[in-house]
C-alpha cells in the first residue's frame, strides 16, 4: 500500500491508535514502549503485513528534526534548575567529553574490524555517540524509577544536552568523509562556534520568549501553547541561521522557561508533555516504516559486535573519563554508563549520510538501526534491575516527584490565609504572573467589591483586594508575605 493524500489520515491515525494500545500493555512484559512503536512501524512497512511503501530519508529526517525539537523543549520545561544545579558540570562533561570519547572509541573499533576508512568509522561512532533524550525521558518516567544522589537529574541533563554534541560530530565527520583533504583540526573552530552561539542564544531567546508569553495578551487561553510552539521553532531556526547549534538552544530555552513564572504555564506544560509523547510515537513509526528488515539481517553479526563494544567498553570508558573530575561512587558511575540508551536520534542522524550520498550510507544506516534497537532492548529492559543490583534505586515510599508531576498535581495545601492588598502595595496594577509568587502557594480566590474572582496569571491585582492564599507550609507562606510586602499577622481562615 502506498501513502496518498486520500488515505494518509486514516493510515496515520490507525498506526497511532495501534501504537498507543501496544504501549499500554508493553510493560506487563518488560518491553520498552519505544520498541513497540518501532515494531508497529516495521510491521506496517513495505516488508511487513501493512505493505506501506515509504522510502524517503528526507521526509524522515524532517520529521525527526521537528520531533526532536518537541522532545528536547518538553524535557527542558520539565528540568528543575534546583535539582540539576548540583550536577550541572557533571552533565556538561558527560554531554561533551563523554560523547567525544564514545565516538572516538566506537569509530576506531569499527575502523579496526571492518573495511571502513578511519573517517567513515568516526562518522558511524559520532552517529551512535549520544544517549537518546526520548528513550531516557520516556523509560525513566514510565518506569517511575527513582535514583539516589542526583543520579536522575544527571542522566536527564546528559540525555537532553548531548544530542547537540553528537549532531556536531556527525556533521563534522560527514564533511571530512565527503572532503578527505580537509584537516580534522578544522572542526575545532566550528565546534566552538556552534556551542557558544547555541548556548548564548538559548539563554537570550529563553528570556525573550518569557517576555513575549507574559506581555502579549491573547484573547483565548488555548493560544498560549500555540505561541510556545511558534517560539520554539523560531529559537531553533534562528540559532541555526546564526551558526549556532539549534538543538542546544531549544533545550536551554526550555530549561529557562520551565523555571520561570509564565502565563498559562500549566496549560503549556500539559500540552508539551502530550506533544512530546506524540512526537516520539510519530518519530519511531516513521523510522520503522523507513527500515527494510531484509537489509538488517545481513548486518546482525557486525551490528551485534559493535553494539556490545559500545555498551560494555566505549560507553563506560567515555563515562569514566568524563566523570573523573568529580567525586562519585563507582557504582553510580557504572549506572550512568548503563543508562546509555540509543534510540531514534542516532537513526535520524544516520539519514544524513544517506542524503549526502556517502558510499556506505545504507550499511551505516542499517548498523545504526540495529545498534539502537539492541540498546533499547538490552539496556531499556534492565534499568530497574541494574539500579537495584548496584544499590542506586530509592524505595517506592521516598520517590520524589518530577517538576511536571509536582506542578500539575493537586497537592494538598495545609494553610489558608486572607491577605489584604493596601493601595500602596507594590503588587497593585501588576498581573499575578509578574509578582514573583511562590510556586508552592496558590491564590485560590480574590474578593473584590463584594464579589469573588477566580484568578488567572493575567489577572491584575487591584487596591483593597483580599487574596485567599493556600500554601503547603508556614515557610512558603512567609515567602508569600515577602512577595506581596505585607506583614504575616493574618489569622488562619
Amino acid at each position: 500500500m502506498s501513502i496518498t493524500i486520500e488515505n494518509i489520515l486514516l493510515i496515520g491515525s490507525l498506526l497511532l491508535f495501534i501504537s498507543i494500545l501496544a504501549g499500554k500493555t508493553s510493560y506487563r512484559f518488560g518491553v520498552p514502549t519505544l520498541v513497540l512503536f518501532l515494531s508497529v512501524g516495521i510491521l506496517a512497512g513495505s516488508e511487513g503485513i501493512g505493505g506501506i511503501y515509504f522510502n524517503d530519508p528526507e521526509i524522515a529526517q524532517f520529521i525527526g528534526i521537528a520531533s526532536l525539537n518537541f522532545i528536547l523543549f518538553s524535557g527542558g520545561l520539565d528540568t528543575n534548575w534546583k535539582s540539576i544545579k548540583p550536577v550541572v558540570w557533571q552533565g556538561i562533561s558527560l554531554s561533551t567529553l563523554g560523547v567525544l570519547f564514545t565516538a572516538l572509541g566506537v569509530g576506531t573499533f569499527v575502523w579496526a574490524i571492518t573495511d571502513f576508512s578511519i573517517y567513515e568509522g568516526l562518522l558511524l561512532g559520532a552517529i551512535v555517540s549520544s544517549t537518546d533524550a526520548a528513550a531516557v525521558f520516556s523509560i525513566l518516567r514510565s518506569k517511575n524509577l527513582a535514583l539516589k544522589s542526583h543520579l536522575r537529574p544527571t542522566l536527564e541533563l546528559e540525555s537532553g544536552s548531548n544530542d547537540p554534541m553528537a549532531y556536531f560530530l556527525t556533521i563534522a565527520f560527514l564533511g571530512i568523509v565527503l572532503n578527505p583533504e580537509q584537516s580534522i583540526w578544522s572542526i575545532i573552530p566550528l565546534f566552538i562556534q556552534q556551542i557558544l552561539i547555541g548556548g548564548l542564544l538559548g539563554f537570550i531567546f529563553g528570556k525573550l520568549c518569557k517576555i513575549v508569553i507574559n506581555k502579549i495578551r491573547l484573547d483565548f487561553d488555548g493560544l498560549y501553547p500555540v505561541l510556545a510552539i511558534a517560539l520554539m521553532f523560531i529559537v531553533f531556526s534562528a540559532t541555526n541561521f546564526m551558526g549556532g547549534n539549534g538543538f542546544l538552544a531549544v533545550y536551554l530555552s526550555g530549561v529557562y522557561l520551565g523555571n520561570q513564572n509564565l502565563i498559562r504555564k500549566k496549560t503549556i506544560m500539559q500540552m508539551f508533555d502530550g506533544l512530546a509523547w506524540l512526537m516520539q510515537i510519530v518519530l519511531f513509526l516513521t523510522l520503522g516504516l523507513l527500515v527494510y528488515p531484509s537489509q538488517i539481517v545481513p548486518v546482525v553479526g557486525i551490528g551485534l559486535v559493535i553494539s556490545i563494544f559500545l555498551i560494555f567498553i566505549a560507553r563506560p570508558i567515555g563515562v569514566l573519563i568524563s566523570l573523573s573530575f568529580f567525586k562519585m561512587k563507582m557504582r553510580r558511575r557504572w549506572y550512568v554508563s548503563w543508562v546509555g540508551l540509543r534510540g531514534a536520534v542516532p537513526i535520524v542522524f544516520a539519514t544524513y549520510p544517506l542524503l549526502a550520498g556517502v558510499d556506505k550510507a545504507n550499511f551505516i544506516f542499517n548498523i545504526v538501526f540495529f545498534v539502537s534497537l539492541s540498546s533499547v532492548i538490552i539496556q531499556g529492559t534492565t534499568l530497574s534491575v541494574v539500579a537495584k543490583w548496584l544499590h542506586v534505586a530509592l524505595p517506592d515510599q521516598v520517590k520524589p516527584k518530577s517538576q511536571v508531576e509536582t506542578f500539575l498535581s493537586d497537592g494538598a495545601k495545609s494553610i489558608i490565609r486572607e491577605i489584604h492588598i493596601s493601595p500602596k502595595n507594590k503588587a497593585v496594577g501588576k498581573r499575578i504572573v509578574e509578582i514573583g509568587f511562590p510556586k508552592k502557594a496558590i491564590i485560590a480566590m480574590i474578593s473584590r467589591n463584594e464579589q469573588f474572582i477566580t484568578p488567572k496569571g493575567t489577572t491584575e491585582i487591584e487596591a483593597d483586594d483580599i487574596l485567599i492564599v493556600l500554601s503547603e507550609d508556614k515557610r512558603t507562606m512567609t515567602h508569600v508575605y515577602d512577595a506581596l510586602e505585607v506583614k504575616g499577622e493574618m489569622e488562619e481562615v
